[in-house]
């Protein structure tokens, strides 16, 4: 980010002001509380190249005349004691330097300024002091805020993960009441082959010959087992969802899922959308656990969501998960104690 041009205090002499065009120090300075000119000032006439004298006894040389608008400095013969300056005034035996003014050396910029430098004291690439780095306005150390949907402060994962616990205790509750005579039956049919296995085992015999094989209705309990823990899960988790964005477990945590267009409750159709991504591969545990591990990355997408750590569910019905406010209600008068109409 470069400076723009335009007349800047000078930071070598704070009571003077001069023209910056972008990459150095333009024309001669004016008083800093003088308004300055549009635009650029004049540009001042190259100075006239004196001819070479013939060598002569050295003189003494006065002051040195400071270029228009420089601050002066003093030239050799100035300070008793000291000899001529290097680079400043003719050497002895010499004439004047060729192509400059008598008493001017080669320097062509303010002395503690290099060339195409900016003032002393800005920041690199000619930035004034204070000036933020590009894209962060100032106040912003580590970058932009959070994001605050609807005003309200994003939900924390560690929230979410437990809210997300109480209600798989829920419905795994619910499912043991439903489905758990299912269950028992299905354990029934696994436990000759598992007993047997163990037992092969505890010998040291690994071979699969003669297990006992379970039984083709071990399969179709273990399907209806999944599609009643799938629908147990719907209908505990869409309803609530929709009716205020809160299951139980978001209402102990104190969180709630918003639409992204407006805070207004979801609604049935975003609350089955946003269930869906997670609850129905529950179908798919009978597949070698696949649905189990489509519901762990989806539990763990918010971690690598930025910035409004959303999941997998989140994205598919843009929703995002805000934190509730506390709010105090207000107390209800009590009657009695500010009895209404005349004493006895």
């Amino acid at each position: 980010m470069s400076v723009q041009p335009g007349w800047y205090v000078d930071p070598a002499d704070p009571e003077t002001r001069r023209y910056w065009d972008g990459e150095g120090w333009l024309g001669a300075p004016i008083p800093v509380d003088e308004t300055p000119p549009d635009g650029p000032p004049p540009v001042e006439p190259p100075p006239v190249p004196v001819t070479p004298a013939a060598p002569a006894t050295p003189a003494a040389v006065g002051p040195v005349t400071a270029a228009p608008g420089w601050p002066p400095h003093p030239g050799p013969g100035a300070q008793p004691g000291h000899g001529p300056q290097q680079g400043y005034g003719p050497q002895p035996g010499q004439g004047p330097q060729q192509g400059h003014a008598p008493g001017w050396g080669p320097q062509a910029t303010p002395p503690g300024l290099g060339p195409q430098a900016g003032p002393p004291g800005w920041a690199p690439q000619g930035a004034p002091p204070g000036w933020a780095p590009q894209g962060v306005p100032p106040g912003w150390p580590g970058g932009p805020p959070e994001p605050r949907p609807h005003g309200l402060a994003l939900a924390g994962f560690g929230q979410r993960f437990t809210a997300r616990l109480i209600d798989f205790g829920l419905v795994f509750a619910l499912n043991a009441l439903v489905n758990g005579w299912f269950v028992w039956r299905w354990i029934q049919e696994w436990t000759p082959y598992w007993r047997e296995f163990f037992q092969r085992a505890a010998r040291g015999d690994t071979s699969a010959e003669g297990l006992p094989v379970p039984g083709e209705q071990a399969g179709l309990l273990l399907v209806v087992i999944l599609v009643i823990a799938t629908a147990l899960w719907l209908a505990y988790e869409v309803p609530a969802m929709a009716a205020g964005g809160q299951t139980f477990g978001k209402r102990v945590m104190r969180i709630r899922a918003v639409p992204l267009a407006a805070d207004q409750p979801l609604g049935f159709g975003k609350a089955l959308s946003r269930w869906t991504t997670l609850g129905m591969p529950t179908l798919l545990w009978y597949c070698a656990g696949l649905g189990l591990v489509l519901q762990l990355v989806d539990a763990l997408s918010p971690l690598f969501d930025h910035p409004l750590r959303q999941a997998l569910h989140d994205k598919r019905a843009q929703t995002v998960v805000v934190q509730v406010p506390r709010t105090t209600a207000s107390a209800t008068p009590n009657d009695r104690d500010h009895p209404s109409g005349e004493t006895p």
